[in-house]
């Protein structure tokens, strides 16, 4: 299964590939490793956005997408940008999509700690939110 782990950050949309193929964890060759809306998001942006991360879907063939959830309240909430991207990924047809909360991440990882250290992985310092995502999601 492939999967595409996801941290909304701000106006973009961080992602890690990760396939578990034969109960290993491997993460392929990307073209990208974020994805930008525009600070005008009109209607027209929001569905290049979506437009965008879906032809990346069809052509990487991501079969989950899985983000971390954001707080709507307090120090850490999310902003108004961040629901609407999390809202374009949602309806995007043809992959399930689902938000995995930081406390089951957490979770998962104490049953199952990452069997490399991250800094090994060749992933970006800023993918790791999502690189954790995607494990924790693939973990059975």
């Amino acid at each position: 299964m492939r999967t595409c782990g996801i941290e909304i950050k701000g106006s973009e949309a961080i992602i890690c590939l990760m396939v578990l193929k034969d109960g290993l964890f491997e993460l392929p060759d990307c073209r990208q490793n974020r994805f930008a809306l525009t600070k005008d998001q009109d209607q027209e942006q929001m569905r290049h956005f979506q437009f965008t991360f879906a032809k990346f879907i069809e052509d990487y063939k991501v079969s989950q997408l899985v983000i971390k959830e954001r707080p709507q309240k307090g120090k850490f909430a999310g902003g108004a940008v961040g629901f609407k991207i999390e809202a374009a990924l949602q309806l995007i047809a043809g992959c399930q999509c689902t938000v995995i909360s930081a406390t089951a991440i957490k979770e998962k990882l104490k049953r199952a700690p990452l069997p490399i250290d991250f800094k090994d992985t060749g992933l970006k310092v800023f993918q790791e939110t999502a690189f954790t995502a995607a494990y924790a999601s693939l973990l059975k």
